[in-house]
């Protein structure tokens, strides 16, 4: 089971299994992990990338580790809604990984997640160096949380 939409998702969760938020860069990859009863979401420390085959091992470590039941993935559209070369590159990931595991990914629209992840980090004046180590697991949780909030919203209207 590769990739699922958040519909799908939604209907193949069982009660309190947390899920995963993925921010995957070209250096790091960002962290950020759900509660269980999957309201909130939380930074964890990034992946440092090495190659594709280290970073699955430790990607797959964290998850066993974590219990984690999905991962939402940001995918880096372009502002006007076109795929560039990262969005590319995120899809080849999640492609190589469904060889792995059968935890399944769901592609989430990051848009605008960095910079939202950046205002929250100044916000909490957060300083110049800590910020720069901290962005990535804040834009996955960024994209977790928009993740659970349409999770929350397609479970309890049912």
């Amino acid at each position: 089971m590769a990739t699922l939409t958040i519909e799908e998702l939604a209907t193949t969760l069982k009660p309190s299994q947390a899920i995963a938020g993925l921010d995957l860069g070209t250096k790091t990859i960002g962290l950020s992990m759900s509660d269980l009863g999957r309201r909130f979401a939380s930074p964890r420390p990034v992946i440092k990338r090495v190659k594709f085959t280290k970073d699955a091992e430790v990607l797959l470590a964290f998850a066993e580790k974590e219990k984690v039941a999905a991962f939402i993935i940001g995918l880096p559209t372009n502002m006007d809604g076109s795929s560039g070369p990262r969005v590319q590159a995120t899809r080849a990931f999640v492609r190589a990984m469904a060889d792995k595991t059968d935890i399944p990914f769901v592609f989430w629209d990051e848009r605008l997640s960095t910079v939202a992840a950046t205002r929250a980090l100044l916000e909490m004046d957060v300083s110049r160096a800590k910020r720069a180590e901290r962005i990535d697991s804040a834009a996955a949780s960024f994209i977790l949380q928009g993740a659970l909030d349409r999770l929350h919203s397609l479970t309890s209207s049912e």
